[in-house]
């Protein structure tokens, strides 16, 4: 049965692509659900470090989308069912569910409702808050699709994860030990250092203070050189890092890590992109409740303080920023 709870939702609906100055506040009518999809009152949506780039309009002009305006941001969160089309049989009403949507002509998640494909969704695991499944499922996906697929990560091995206090990083470093591998991690701040290791990384140094001793750190590490490394940002410290890798060593990154990491010719490198399916969804839940697992949220927005919250991104936290719309 198709029905919404109401007609019209606050959603921050962008009227053309630009800066800060783009993101209002609106009243906007419910998405209607088609027989594949489920419709979602969203308590918990993620801030993605892409998110300003989609709301400059680098996602349309990459992918060739003309979007409809009032356009609405956001490719991932979690809430509890409202509505599930005809031909839906994984879910019902009042489950608690998390997603992705990325690019949805029918709205994303910085909205008090959303329509998704009910393929891009799965139950919130149980050892998650809905809070902290809403800001999960991009990163997440993008870490064990890295690690599991890209670099086919075995028990065992060593990795080196770049950037491993950040969105992407914090769940790699998870999931890494749930393989089995042994982690070095690079991460931003004291405060990174503390973080990745009470997460499980068996060596970890701050990538700012202690640039200068990466490889010294992770020779003692494995002195024979890193087996393998997951980038989940660029720039020299990055490429300066894979000196600790051994030769033969293998490299990857999502594709839009910038600047694009310039890597050494002895070392195999390979890009590749977050893409969810049932899948991987299903693995991802159950990684997460194989045992403790934390997604780290620094701070959580109201959809009124959504300016404020882009501008976050820019500034350093860990883990996880997230928007609150209901």
């Amino acid at each position: 049965m198709k029905q919404t709870i109401q007609k019209t939702m606050r959603a921050v609906a962008i009227d053309h692509f630009g800066g800060l100055d783009t993101l209002k506040v609106k009243e906007i009518n419910v998405p209607e659900v088609d027989s594949d999809e489920i419709l979602i009152h969203v308590v918990s949506a993620g801030i993605g470090q892409w998110d300003p780039f989609e709301r400059e309009g680098g996602f349309s002009e990459i992918y060739d989308f003309e979007p409809t305006f009032p356009y609405v941001l956001g490719s991932d969160g979690a809430g509890t069912v409202i509505t599930v089309g005809d031909d839906v049989k994984r879910f019902k009403e009042g489950d608690r569910v998390y997603g992705v949507s990325v690019m949805n002509p029918k709205g994303g998640f910085y909205a008090e409702y959303t329509a998704i494909k009910a393929d891009d969704a799965n139950l919130v695991p149980d050892n998650l808050t809905i809070e902290q499944a809403g800001v999960m499922p991009v990163d997440a996906i993008t870490a064990l699709q890295g690690l599991d697929d890209a670099l086919n990560l075995e028990s065992g091995e060593s990795i080196l994860i770049f950037g491993a206090s950040g969105g992407i990083g914090h769940l790699a470093v998870q999931f890494a030990k749930r393989i089995g591998a042994r982690v070095f991690a690079v991460a931003s701040g004291e405060d990174g250092v503390k973080l990745v290791k009470k997460l499980g990384a068996d060596a970890a140094v701050d990538g700012h203070r202690d640039k200068d001793n990466i490889e010294a750190a992770a020779r003692k590490f494995e002195p024979g050189g890193i087996d393998c490394a997951l980038l989940t940002a660029g720039g020299t410290a990055a490429e300066e890092a894979l000196a600790a890798l051994h030769e033969a060593g293998f490299v990857v990154y999502p594709n839009g890590v910038e600047p694009e990491p310039q890597i050494r010719s002895d070392l195999s490198v390979e890009t590749y992109d977050g893409e969810p399916n049932p899948q991987v969804l299903s693995k991802l839940n159950e990684l997460i409740e194989s045992g403790p697992f934390e997604v780290h949220i620094a701070r959580t927005f109201t959809l009124d303080q959504v300016a404020e919250a882009h501008r976050s991104l820019e500034k350093h936290y860990l883990g996880k920023l997230a928007l609150r719309p209901s």
